[in-house]
């Protein structure tokens, strides 16, 4: 298999960290949308990462929709995400809010960096977005007294969470107050010292802001 993109994205960084836990093996291909977008449209026409070249040449596009992908091939056993019921809606409302907590997190860099403007209401609007979504998901860790959020293995809603705490503190978009959510913050500091989110890391450094 051959996953496309930069370990800077937040949602490239979930799929590779995940299938390093399902022992899948892949080829890495770092493409830039920014600077190899031609290369990245061969993959996927929304020139977005990440993707994922499976052994046949079909390929996968959308964080979520790999992720879902790769559950069904290594079965539910091995699975980071139940197959179904109550438990699988709960962890996919995490995920869910995770992943649009990383959107806002993007579009502040993009605001930034790349629109190459500063609209203060917008900025206001996605910090509240942020703030409001942090304290939801610092009462809903808060409630869980196992090691990871669902239990004492690792999944898919502890990922996404990571990677995208990770990337809004090194963008500097938005700061983890550890006096605010210390549950998010310990959180982040728990998985960040496992091998896999040590070896599939890569600082993130903001695209010069247009002139």
């Amino acid at each position: 298999m051959i996953l496309i993109g930069q370990y800077d994205s937040l949602f490239v960084r979930r799929v590779a960290i995940a299938m390093r836990l399902y022992g899948i093996p892949f080829e890495h291909r770092p493409l830039s949308v920014f600077t190899d977008a031609a290369q990245v449209a061969a993959f996927n026409p929304l020139m977005r990462v990440p993707a994922l070249v499976l052994h046949d040449a079909e390929v996968l596009i959308e964080s979520a929709a790999i992720l879902d992908g790769l559950d069904d091939m290594v079965g539910d056993e091995r699975a980071l995400m139940p197959a179904s019921g109550p438990s699988r809606r709960l962890q996919l409302r995490i995920c869910a809010l995770a992943s649009g907590l990383g959107d806002k997190v993007v579009s502040l860099i993009y605001e930034r960096a790349i629109h190459g403007r500063q609209t203060p209401e917008w900025i206001e609007r996605c910090r509240g977005q942020i703030a409001g979504t942090l304290d939801v998901l610092e009462r809903d860790r808060a409630a869980s007294a196992s090691t990871y959020w669902f239990g004492e293995t690792i999944g898919h809603a502890d990922i996404i969470v990571t990677c995208v705490l990770t990337q809004m503190v090194e963008a500097s978009v938005f700061d983890l107050d550890p006096a605010r959510w210390p549950n998010l913050t310990a959180h982040r500091e728990l998985c960040e010292a496992r091998a896999e989110f040590r070896d599939i890391y890569q600082p993130f450094l903001a695209p010069p802001p247009k002139v």
